[in-house]
């Protein structure tokens, strides 16, 4: 073992004082497993647009109340360098430990001078985002791990305009943070002492009212729900319950069932070992309630209610639509249902990142509006939002949305929303409904329209220390030597958006100045016919992620395409 890791280890088990880490690092030692040892110790987690995240437990490539607290501590830093008063809106899900991490972090705060806003209990991610931005926050911190397993937490950090930090304020924080020891370095201040002194105080009932007054405005004029339409949800044992819940009661769709395992908030998640709505076995409780109650839909949040999951009734079973295909069901249907109403679409703006669905760029032409594509991460969506409120132009903004089941519609926050989602998901529903379809035959009847537009990811994992080095060597390997063919189609374009270059365009969609892209280690290969992969690493996980692009007359012929596409993708990567 590397005398660095050992010297780590030993420094943690004569400075933690929390009994549950203590008895980890102990037990570690003991044993003298060195894969455990080098996992928890061979790396500090890095602080990045995405915050941290990671398995929680004892270690500085873990997530535990002590990186919590460094990460804290550069971010008050950076906001008393910035700010002159600082103030911070805070929340967390139903994730394990994350009422420790807010309130260490909330005391940490205020040993620095900064107020807190704190959600008394659990809520969205989009609601923090709204909070941070209600409120007039400096900064927000959402403390979650969105969709990962039960072992996983993190701490996303905000901006004060309720969007995830840039990479400037990422790297200034992350310097600070390589600077403050993580025992001796970090303030702190006892949560009930900060309280009671006003450096903390309880979130209102106010601003999620507003939050949910905010989402209505969203919802289609008129609609108005049939009594005989019917909804299951399920929030996955996170924190989806009370807002889906009041926005469904708001729009009038009241004959809503509950998966009532799945119903009350559990960072175990007890009934899915990965509550990811885009997998099928995270839904197999919502659909055999489903056999009884015959719903017209089945709606499915992640943990921190930012993604939206549904499955779909249809000839006696029900079919899971993807990411990219309701984000395009929701874009055809809002351009329409606002032509129908006699506005003009030709002004709005709708963003999709670049490794989402490349059929959107059909529709907007289609309809005649303008698509724009960012790099993957719901901040860079944001930021077009941004920059159209900044010109006075946020009425444009038609909606985002991203192949990872991300959707927003409206200027409320700027993050993903999965309560907004659930709400129009359900409308576009019933309006296909008084049409006789259901969303699967509305999605089939757009790709009979614009051809069949298909999408896959091929995931690799690399886990621990020499994973992350074999991740870096095949995508340098991929740039040094890159494929003249791909599953025998020829590569007829290449970008490595590390070298910041114009993104590619496709004629008339961008109608506006060309985007130029931020660096980012993603590579994208166009191919003959049509076809396309873009691979990157992902952000949150230790794996790289082949997106593979396909476009024929049929589906079983872009199936067929897929399935090369995915075997080819598969080899590069190993």
């Amino acid at each position: 073992m590397d005398k660095t890791i050992e010297e780590r280890a030993r420094l943690w088990k004569a400075s933690v004082k929390e009994p549950d880490l203590k008895a980890e690092i102990d037990q570690m030692l003991a044993a003298g497993d060195e894969d455990k040892i080098v996992d928890a110790f061979y790396r500090d987690l890095e602080f990045g647009t995405a915050g941290l995240r990671g398995v929680i437990g004892v270690g500085t490539n873990r997530m535990n109340i002590y990186t919590v607290g460094q990460a804290t501590q550069g971010l008050a830093t950076y906001l008393n360098a910035h700010y002159d008063h600082p103030t911070v809106a805070i929340a967390r899900d139903s994730r394990n430990k994350g009422e420790d991490f807010v309130r260490y972090a909330a005391g940490v705060l205020a040993a620095n001078g900064i107020k807190s806003f704190v959600y008394p209990r659990i809520e969205p991610v989009p609601a923090l985002s709204f909070a941070t931005r209600h409120l007039s926050c400096s900064a927000g911190i959402a403390v979650t791990a969105s969709h990962n397993p039960a072992i996983y937490n993190g701490y996303k950090v905000y901006d004060d305009g309720g969007c995830q930090i840039a990479e400037e304020a990422a790297a200034e924080i992350q310097d600070t943070i390589d600077k403050t020891d993580v025992f001796d370095g970090v303030r702190t201040m006892d949560f009930d002492e900060a309280m009671a002194a006003g450096l903390i105080e309880w979130t209102s009932d106010e601003v999620i009212d507003a939050f949910i007054d905010a989402v209505a405005t969203q919802s289609v004029p008129g609609f108005k729900a049939s009594p005989d339409f019917k909804v299951v949800y399920t929030p996955l044992n996170g924190s989806g319950m009370e807002c889906v819940g009041k926005i469904l009661d708001r729009i009038g769709v009241k004959n809503v069932t509950v998966v009532p395992e799945q119903a009350e908030p559990d960072g175990d998640f007890p009934t899915c070992s990965y509550p990811n709505p885009e997998n099928r076995a995270a839904l197999e409780l919502g659909l055999k309630l489903c056999d009884e109650v015959k719903p017209d839909l089945l709606l499915a949040t992640d943990p921190d209610a930012d993604r939206m999951g549904t499955a779909i009734p249809h000839d006696g079973e029900y079919k899971l639509l993807s990411g990219n295909e309701m984000g395009i069901l929701l874009l055809d249907w809002l351009a329409t249902t606002k032509e129908a109403a006699g506005e003009d679409v030709h002004a709005k703006v709708a963003v999709s990142t670049i490794v989402s669905s490349a059929m959107p760029d059909a529709v907007a032409l289609d309809h005649g509006f303008e698509m724009r594509r960012v790099l993957t991460g719901f901040k860079y969506i944001g930021g077009q939002i941004d920059l159209l409120t900044d010109a006075g132009e946020g009425e444009r903004f038609l909606m985002g949305f991203e192949e990872s089941y991300g959707y927003l519609a409206g200027t409320h926050v700027r993050d993903k929303d999965a309560v907004v989602a659930s709400m129009l998901c359900v409308e576009m529903a019933a309006y296909y409904a008084d049409k006789g379809m259901d969303l699967y035959e509305a999605m089939e009847a757009l790709y009979e329209r614009y051809g069949f537009y298909l999408n896959g990811v091929v995931n690799v994992s690399f886990p621990g220390a020499s994973g992350a080095e074999k991740m870096s060597s095949i995508m340098a390997g991929l740039r040094e030597s890159q494929p003249t063919s791909i599953a025998g189609l020829a590569v007829e374009g290449f970008t490595d958006y590390d070298a910041c270059a114009p993104m590619p365009r496709v004629s008339g969609l961008q109608k506006e100045a060309a985007q130029t892209l931020p660096a980012a280690n993603v590579l994208e290969f166009r191919l003959a016919e049509g076809c396309k992969v873009i691979i990157r690493p992902s952000g949150t996980e230790p794996k790289i992620k082949a997106y593979l692009f396909t476009k024929e007359a049929t589906r079983a012929s872009s199936e067929a395409l897929q399935a090369k596409l995915a075997a080819a993708a598969q080899e590069l990567l190993s």
